[in-house]
């Protein structure tokens, strides 16, 4: 084998190892991520979501992502409030494409249910997927580190269930 040949298979050898070694240790370097992934840490997409929460979400999850009193328990139609969006609340115990799914078609088709009655709007056909991962972007931007750590945890452990 002539030397120019042998230095060439070597790297390309060479390569394939750092690829494969990559995507066992890493993840694929060549995936992009799902188009409902929230990027916190973008400034354009955190600038549209201040403006969606504001016009479409704050009237019931408070501009302080604070929640309705008594989130917890039903009221006289039977509907629980608005739960809060900051750390006292449960958004953050849900990954990316759940929190996605919910805003967009609804808690009853997202959790896969005939039924559940909800005063959260369905978002399908009022918002576009980009209005919807840049507000809840903007609600994870605004968690403590610690929270948005276990969030990204869980976004991790999901996408390995997959």
């Amino acid at each position: 084998m002539k030397p120019a040949l042998a230095i060439a298979a070597l790297f390309a050898a060479l390569l394939v190892a750092v690829v494969v070694g990559l995507t066992v240790f890493v993840g694929n370097p060549f995936a992009t991520a799902p188009p409902y992934a929230l990027r916190p840490n973008d400034a354009q997409t955190l600038a549209l979501g201040a403006q969606v929460y504001e016009r479409n979400c704050a009237a019931c999850h408070g501009a302080q992502l604070q929640g309705q009193p008594n989130w917890q328990q039903r009221d006289a139609q039977g509907r629980l409030p608005a739960p809060p969006h900051d750390a006292s609340g449960h958004t953050w115990h849900h990954a990316d494409e759940v929190l996605f799914r919910i805003t967009k078609f609804g808690v009853a088709k997202a959790a896969g249910l005939t039924s559940y009655d909800s005063a959260m709007p369905i978002y399908d056909g009022v918002l576009t997927d980009q209005e919807i991962v840049a507000a809840l972007s903007w609600i994870k931007s605004r968690w403590p580190s610690d929270i948005r750590a276990k969030h990204d945890s869980l976004n991790q452990a999901t996408a390995q269930r997959r």
